[in-house]
């Protein structure tokens, strides 16, 4: 069975219009020639039906479609009862000839996460900038995210259609084409399982909890680095709020929202899950609970990642405090790494660096050069290994991060 949503609203997209006996949308496509030929539809019936749903789909665009409370039990019944007014019930009774609820439920939803997904896709942009370092480290885990999504729309992007509502389709129907023309990348292959299989939510669900855990700590380190005591950044007023008790105090409600939300992503997945693990075979009205925590999370991963654009995109860099900050015991690793190169074995350079106030004292090798050593810049600029904090090794991440943005999906 359909789940009990309301007819047209923007999720069931797909369902308004996969009805038609050799698959196709209409407002996407013309169907080819000869696909009316399974022997269930003649051409006249199904040129009439094609238009038919052509004129469905205008209805919906233009919010005039009326829904029948009694008699429109889906979305699916709510289109062909339509269809029946407008060309006659006797071609449009044919409309669900080889065709059960169960896959074309799947279709729709399989057809509408893809759809959002890939808009996600465009979404997710990592941003670095100069201060360079920490923006990598987010800026590589986001890239990441983008490339487990590419996986996960793979994945999503197969077609149902043709399964029937457990066994498969008597009528000869051709499934390659079906998917084709609906945009699928294949097939799933087996009768039970393409009806039953919510796995796609479920994946969808994790790749969701992995990227808001990312901008989770993402915003955690913001909301850190924008307090009094660090003054690192600042936040435009259109993503923070003044506090009634601090007039000069800034609250980062942005990023605390967007830390607050990973919580309810991470929630939906595990829910989901507990759903999907004592389910028998085929379909079950358990899987309903599927639509809920795929529409929650999608909207609240495409909010999240505009809302943290809107943040990264207007936020103002202090690098005086952060320069301010820069404390000599920052470089006592430096101290260390000096004496390893002198020859002292490194456990022991731990011992003597952290006592590097009197360093003659502490230790004879420490000779003049060691001034070098109190030197932020040179700090980071030695750290020159792939993935270091040197500006060529900066650089270097920016042209990695590049080219797994570019990266085909």
């Amino acid at each position: 069975m359909a789940p009990s949503t309301k007819p047209g609203e923007n999720m069931l997209w797909g369902g308004r219009f996969t009805g038609l006996v050799q698959g196709g949308h209409p407002g996407q496509h013309r169907l080819r020639p000869g696909q009316h030929q399974g022997g269930i539809l003649t051409e006249d019936e199904f040129a009439k039906i094609e238009q038919g749903l052509k004129d469905v789909m205008k209805e919906w665009e233009t919010d005039s479609f009326k829904i029948v409370p009694g008699v429109d039990e889906d979305i699916h019944t709510a289109n062909e009862r339509r269809l029946g007014e407008i060309i006659g019930k006797d071609v449009a009774g044919k409309l669900h000839t080889g065709r059960s609820r169960n896959e074309q439920v799947a279709c729709d939803m399989r057809m509408w996460l893809r759809d959002r997904l890939r808009e996600i896709e465009g979404y997710l942009r990592a941003q670095p900038i100069r201060w360079s370092h920490w923006m990598l480290s987010y800026g590589l885990a986001f890239a990441a995210d983008l490339e487990r999504l590419r996986e996960t729309i793979k994945r999503v992007n197969k077609s149902p259609l043709g399964c029937g509502a457990l066994a498969g389709n008597p009528f000869g129907i051709d499934r390659d084409m079906m998917a084709a023309e609906l945009g699928f990348d294949g097939l799933l292959w087996n009768s039970m399982g393409g009806v039953a299989d919510r796995d796609f939510v479920a994946e969808m669900l994790s790749w969701s909890s992995m990227l808001m855990i990312h901008i989770s700590r993402w915003a955690e380190d913001l909301i850190i680095y924008s307090t009094a005591e660090f003054g690192f950044v600042r936040l435009a007023d259109a993503y923070s709020t003044g506090s009634s008790l601090m007039p000069q105090k800034k609250n980062p409600d942005s990023l605390e929202l967007l830390r607050g939300k990973s919580g309810r992503v991470v929630g939906r997945e595990v829910g989901f899950k507990m759903t999907l693990k004592g389910l028998a075979s085929t379909y079950n009205k358990d899987l309903q609970e599927s639509w809920e925590p795929m529409l929650d999370t999608v909207k609240s991963v495409a909010d999240s990642i505009r809302i943290a654009e809107g943040v990264l995109a207007t936020l103002e860099t202090r690098p005086d405090r952060m320069k301010a900050s820069l404390d000599p015991f920052m470089l006592a690793t430096d101290l260390a790494d000096y004496l390893v190169r002198k020859g002292v074995p490194f456990r022991e350079t731990h011992h003597i660096s952290g006592h590097y106030e009197q360093l003659r004292e502490v230790d004879a090798r420490f000779e003049p050069d060691v001034a070098a050593c109190f030197d932020y810049e040179k700090s980071v600029e030695m750290r020159s290994a792939k993935g270091g904090t040197s500006k060529e090794c900066v650089f270097e991440q920016i042209r990695v991060l590049n080219k797994m943005l570019e990266a085909e999906a």
